[in-house]
């Protein structure tokens, strides 16, 4: 049964022009791109989307990054697309994340680190919806 997940290509990424490096990386592991914009979000977008941390110390690291450049969102398709982009992402700290993955490859530190995706079926629901409108997702 084919799921949907939610990512973003994070700005240090955009930055240093890995986008299509690392849309082929996702297309190689066998997903469909269901919708893709790029965006400038704003740091009171990215605190909404971020609520779950606001009590957390990076939060407010983690939100100034967000909105720091352009970023791309994304709702990607295929069997089991949850778990299997959080494989590909690989662990949050690029320095533990396994070699071949996303962030071993392409990212700098914990947070700066290239791409971001949905951990669980309401999250990626919720993540979903926050950024895109149901005709998008044709």
């Amino acid at each position: 049964m084919l799921q949907r997940t939610f990512s973003i290509i994070k700005p240090d990424a955009v930055s240093k022009n890995l986008t299509g490096a690392i849309l082929s990386e996702i297309e190689k592991a066998g997903f469909r791109i269901v919708a893709i914009k790029k965006e400038f979000i704003t740091k009171r977008e990215a605190e909404g989307f971020y609520a779950v941390h606001c009590d957390k110390p990076f939060f407010n690291g983690l939100t100034d990054f967000m909105s720091s450049g352009p970023l791309y969102l994304m709702v990607l398709e295929k069997e089991n697309a949850i778990a299997d982009l959080r494989k590909l992402m690989g662990a949050t700290n690029p320095a533990n994340a396994e070699e071949g993955t996303i962030r071993k490859k392409f990212a700098a530190s914990i947070q700066e680190n290239a791409i971001h995706g949905s951990d669980g079926e309401e999250t990626a629901a919720f993540e979903i919806g926050y950024w895109f409108a149901g005709y998008e997702l044709l």
